[in-house]
Order: structure tokens, then C-alpha cells, then sequence
């Protein structure tokens, strides 16, 4: 590894920019802006910084920049860069999968609609796209039978000119057979405009005028032409009902929301016109290596609308503010060449709409990290792996991990989660709350933890399995040993564990820890670390693992630390005795939850009526209150 200050800059300008840092292969590793490139480097080159800033800097050998005049000049730079070096340490959104679109060649003398799944190329329109391909597949056929639009290749097109004789398209009519005449270049263009009209906006314009239509007919006994525009009418309403989601005509623009978990994030965007959703799509962001506050808003914003030919509305709604909006914005509005905003909207349907999206976005990464984790073949590559490079007796198809989850030694909890043969079992997870009365450190709590979990496991092996099957019951899930124990941490987090399991006289199960800061693995009575490939999907699976302690452990420790915050407070309205602070604490469980709620909802808990109700509202309407971002561990005021 390079040391940061043998390629530390000297003459780095106060100005805007974007600069590059290099690895020994002269491959780009970063991509960065700042409004002051002098503040932003010298910030890389000091103590204490994040582990992979550090595993960045220490990469690199060399950091060069460019200056520009405005920001949103360096935000525009930067998406280039990043677009064309790919680099290692930045956030970049991926496609989860590919996508069909509905595209028409606008641009052909006679243009064509098919369904396609590649790269948008100029002449084309595209709507879309559409999760659904077996609906987009339907609703082709419904749309061919309303507008008789030509859909074969241009060979197809050529032999039937050639012939003279109209393919079986045109024979049950879903093409109005320009090949042979039947129309004309003009008239097969109109019925193409027909579409795209019918595809941007619906069947509010065409619909009444086939209506009068249809009556009109009728009136005139012409009864074979009205049933024809009432097929007509219901294949419209068919077609409308596979590509649409209707909802408020209020609704209009693009809903974008993100969902972490782990080092994994998702982005999904639903595309809204006039009520209607005209697509939606899925990212997916490994941020194993991504530095510690770059800007996923961006890389997402990026990869949306980075490419050509992407439509920009006029509003576009996101479920978190992003590092820099103005930014943002200008760049949008330059590609747009009209006025963009991006909104964080609070209420009403927009909010819930974008929690919709936000689902999609967390079913997206669940089932790109369902799809990896099931596959047998990955899984049990990865086991032998992890049997091999830590030279294991066996292949630990049992995996237990531990974190431990603290905020300046308060509320201190533990997390176990369970892998068999590479897949997650849930319903043995488990959950400690650590006794801090010696006192709280990470190793303390980590010995605390794998010395309980180790006792129950001996306490159930004193009972005998086959006499509690015999009676009908069932084993104690604690009874399972694991072949590994995984902890969240270096050597010292290993070393406690070891002792917790050395006196307790445990020592047919392996032990190790996967530290964070440079993913490295450590083993009991090993001073240097096992480094495993980047590429390993023994290491992607410990990593999973240790992510899902993680974020098991977190989301115990959110609510543990909110019921100790609404104690706290709660002791201080002399109103209130025993009684009713546990009623209130069953009730809403969380400062958040108690804050929220109006007067009624508090006097209709058991013991607390309208008067004291109103003492508990007033106090917390002017109580300060503050949260932690478990991001960043900065207190904010709630």
C-alpha cells in the first residue's frame, strides 16, 4: 500500500473542480467535485479518517484535477468521468435487469412498433419500460388490433412489396398492410400518430369521439359498424388497463426512492403521466467500496436520466434530500433545456406513493440478493471456499454471527443470526440486551454475548433430544451447534470470543472475525489477517452475513434506545405514576410515535383522560428532543 504523503499535492488551487485519484495501475479509482479543491484534498491526507477513505488513499498514488468554472460545470465533469473510468471507490447504480420497452421507428417511411430490450438509439420512441413482459406482450396484440401499425422486419416488409401478397398480420387484420397498398404512406402514418397519442395520453380525447361514434351508427341501424367501434371501445379499455396503474390525475412526473440495507442499496423510479404509471425500474449499488458520503442521489440521478434519449419531466420526487440539489437541478434542467425541481414532498398522496416505490426499491435488492443466496452452486462454492481458507475440520453449513450495537456505551444489545447451507433462517435469530453494571466495552459485550449463547448450547445438550421427540416436543433451537461463529470485528473482538469459548471448554467450533475496515479475516492465535479475494464468494458471504447481524442488531438497538428515550422522558411529567408511564409505553412505544400522536389518540389510553392527555401533549410540544443518524452518529434535534 502507497503512503498518501508521498503523493500529497503542494499547489492545489481554491477553486472549483473535479479530481481524479490513481491507482499503481494508472486505473482511475475516485471520482470527486468541490467547490474548493484545496480544502476537499487536504482532507484525504489527514488523521482519522474513514476506513475506506483510508483503504482509498493508501491505493492511490497519485490525485490529479481539473478546475471549472461553476458547479454545475464539476457535477456534469464528474458524471462523465465517473461514466467513462468506472471507477472502483464510487457509488454506481446497475440496472437490476433488463427491461422491454415499446418502441415505434418515427423516423421509417413506414414506422414499424416492436417490443425490444437493447440500448435506446435515435429514431426511435419508446414507452417503457414495463416489469411485466408477458402484459407488454398482451397488450401489443390488443394495441395491433386498434391500430393496424406494420410490426415486421424490414426483410419481412421487403419480400411481401416484392410479392405483392400481405403477410397473416394482415389477413386477420393487426396491419393495415402498407407493404401491398392496402394504405398509403400518409394514412399508415396517421394511424401510427393515432398511437402515440393513445400512448401518451389514454383514451381521454379517443374514447368520447368513438362513443358518438358508435351511436351514431347505431341510430342509422348501421348495427355491424357499431359493434366493430365497440370492439373497438373495450380493447381500448384493455389496453389502457395492462400499460396503466390509474391513480390522481394530481400525480404527474417521476417518484424516485432509495432503500439501503447493508452495503447494498436499491433505487426504483415509477414514471407518472396524468395519473398514470408509464413504467418503472429497478438499480442496484454494491457500496462495499464506495467512500463514506458520496452522494447516491446522484449516481442514481445519473444512471436514469445520464443516457440519451430519456424523457425529463418538469417535477421529479424523491423520498430523501440529496447533497446537493441546486446541482442537481441545473444539470437536469440543461439536459431537459426546460425547468427542473426536485421535491422532498411531506404529505398527502406524493408521500405514500414514494413509500410504494420505496417497497419496490426493497423488494428489488431482495430478490437481487435472494437470487445470489439461492443459488445452490454459489452457495456451496462459497461454503468450500470459507472451508479452505480459514482451514476448517469441515464445511460450516451451520454459521452463527454476532455484532454488538451501542451508542456511547447506552442501550448496549447484541445480534445473532443464523445461516444454514448459505441461506438465511431467520426464525432462529436472537437477540441480547448486554449488562453494562461492570462497565461497557465492545470485547466485554462480545464475551458476554458468545459466553450466553455458548451456556444455553451446553444446557441443552444435557437434555435428551430423543426423549423430548419421543414426548411430542421439540428440541431447543439453541441445541443446534454452529461449525463457525462469525463476530463483527478484528482481533481483539476474536480474542474475547475465544475466551468466552476456552472457558466454558468449547472447541469443536470455528471462530473468526471479519473486520470492516479493510474486510480482512482474523482467526483465534493468528497475528496477521486472512486476506481473501475481492472476487470470493466466500468473502461475499461472510460480508452478508456480518451485514445482516449488523443490521439485525441496529434495528433492536432503534428500539430499545426510543423506549428508554420515552422513559426518560415521561419521568419528568410529575402527572404521571407507574402505572401510566407503562401504559403510555405499550401504547406508542417511542418518543416519535407519542410525539405524533393528537390529544385523543393519548387520552384513549387505559388510565390517561383528556386532562392529563393534555398536560403529556403540551410538555412534549415544547420538550427538545433529539435523534442520531446511525449513518453518521451525528445528534440531530427531532
Amino acid at each position: 500500500m502507497a503512503d498518501p504523503a508521498s503523493y500529497r499535492p503542494t499547489d492545489i488551487p481554491e477553486e472549483a473542480g473535479v479530481y481524479r485519484f490513481y491507482n499503481g495501475s494508472d486505473k482511475v479509482i475516485y471520482v470527486g467535485k468541490a467547490k474548493n479543491l484545496k480544502n476537499r484534498l487536504s482532507s484525504y491526507f489527514g488523521s482519522n479518517l474513514a476506513h475506506k477513505t483510508y483503504r482509498m488513499v493508501h491505493e492511490a498514488v497519485r490525485v490529479d484535477w481539473t478546475v471549472v468554472n461553476t458547479e454545475l460545470e464539476a457535477l456534469a465533469l464528474e458524471f462523465s468521468w465517473i461514466k467513462q473510468y468506472h471507477p472502483t471507490y464510487n457509488v454506481q447504480f446497475k440496472d437490476d435487469k433488463s427491461y422491454p420497452y415499446l418502441a415505434i421507428s418515427i423516423a421509417d417511411e413506414y414506422p414499424r412498433i416492436f417490443v425490444t430490450r437493447k440500448e435506446k438509439r435515435p429514431g426511435l420512441k419508446y414507452f417503457g419500460p414495463y416489469t411485466n413482459a408477458w402484459a407488454l406482450r398482451n397488450t401489443f396484440d390488443i394495441l395491433l388490433k386498434v391500430f393496424p401499425v406494420r410490426s415486421c422486419t424490414a426483410g419481412n416488409f421487403q419480400r411481401a412489396q416484392k410479392s405483392k401478397r400481405q403477410c397473416l398480420l394482415g389477413d386477420i387484420g393487426k396491419c393495415a398492410a402498407p407493404c401491398v397498398g392496402w394504405v398509403s404512406p400518409e394514412e399508415h402514418r396517421q394511424i401510427v400518430y393515432k398511437l402515440d397519442a393513445f400512448m401518451e395520453a389514454g383514451m381521454q380525447d379517443l374514447l368520447p369521439a368513438l362513443q358518438s361514434e358508435m351511436e351514431l351508427a347505431s341510430s342509422r341501424e348501421e348495427f355491424e359498424r357499431a359493434a366493430r367501434i365497440r370492439d373497438q371501445i373495450e380493447s381500448f379499455e384493455k389496453a389502457q388497463r395492462s400499460t396503466q396503474g390509474n391513480l390522481s390525475d394530481e400525480l404527474d412526473g417521476d417518484f424516485i426512492a432509495i432503500h439501503e440495507e447493508g452495503l447494498h442499496a436499491a433505487g426504483s423510479i415509477f414514471m407518472l403521466r396524468r395519473g398514470s404509471i408509464k413504467g418503472s425500474r429497478s438499480w442496484i449499488v454494491n457500496q462495499e467500496l464506495a467512500l463514506e458520503g458520496d452522494d447516491q442521489w446522484a449516481s442514481l440521478l445519473f444512471s436514469i436520466y445520464g443516457g440519451e434519449s430519456t424523457e425529463i419531466p418538469s417535477t421529479i420526487y424523491l423520498n430523501s434530500e440529496p447533497a446537493d440539489t441546486q446541482a442537481l437541478e441545473q444539470w437536469l434542467s440543461s439536459l431537459s433545456q426546460s425547468k427542473v425541481t426536485l421535491k422532498v414532498p411531506q404529505r398527502g398522496d406524493k408521500v405514500e406513493l414514494l413509500e410504494t416505490v420505496k417497497r419496490n426499491a426493497h423488494y428489488a435488492l431482495v430478490q437481487f440478493m435472494s437470487k445470489r443466496a439461492s443459488d445452490a452452486a454459489v452457495s456451496g462454492k462459497a461454503l468450500l471456499e470459507i472451508e479452505e481458507e480459514l482451514s476448517l475440520e469441515k464445511t460450516p453449513l451451520r454459521i452463527e454471527c454476532f455484532d454488538i450495537s451501542n451508542i456511547s456505551g447506552t442501550s448496549v444489545v447484541a445480534s445473532m443470526v443464523v445461516f444454514e447451507d448459505g441461506i438465511a433462517k431467520k426464525s432462529e435469530y436472537r437477540r441480547f440486551i448486554i449488562d453494562t453494571t461492570e462497565g461497557f466495552d465492545d470485547t466485554r459485550a462480545m464475551h458476554q454475548v458468545i459466553t450466553r449463547r455458548l451456556k444455553r448450547l451446553l444446557n441443552d445438550r444435557v437434555v435428551d433430544s430423543a426423549e423430548i421427540i419421543e414426548a411430542g416436543g421439540k428440541p431447543s433451537k439453541f441445541a443446534y451447534p454452529p461449525q463457525l461463529i462469525v463476530v463483527d470485528g478484528g482481533a481483539p473482538q476474536v480474542s474475547a470470543a475465544q475466551r468466552a469459548m476456552n472457558e466454558l471448554g468449547i472447541s469443536d467450533i470455528a471462530l473468526c472475525g471479519l473486520a470492516k475496515r479493510l474486510e480482512e479475516v482474523w482467526v483465534p492465535e493468528q497475528s496477521d489477517p486472512i486476506i481473501l479475494p475481492r472476487t470470493s464468494e466466500g468473502l461475499y458471504l461472510l460480508q452478508r452475513i456480518r451485514d445482516e447481524a449488523h443490521r439485525f442488531a441496529i434495528s433492536f438497538h432503534r428500539s430499545r434506545r426510543s423506549k428508554v428515550m420515552l422513559e426518560s422522558i415521561l419521568d419528568e411529567i410529575e402527572q404521571l405514576g407507574p402505572s401510566r408511564r407503562n401504559a403510555l409505553l405499550d401504547r406508542f412505544g417511542s418518543v416519535a410515535a407519542l410525539k405524533k400522536a393528537s390529544v385523543e389518540d393519548i387520552a384513549m389510553t387505559p388510565g390517561i383522560g383528556e386532562k392529563i392527555a393534555l398536560i403529556v401533549f403540551d410538555f412534549l410540544a415544547h420538550s427538545s428532543t433529539s435523534k442520531i443518524d446511525m449513518a453518521t452518529g451525528v445528534i440531530e434535534d427531532a
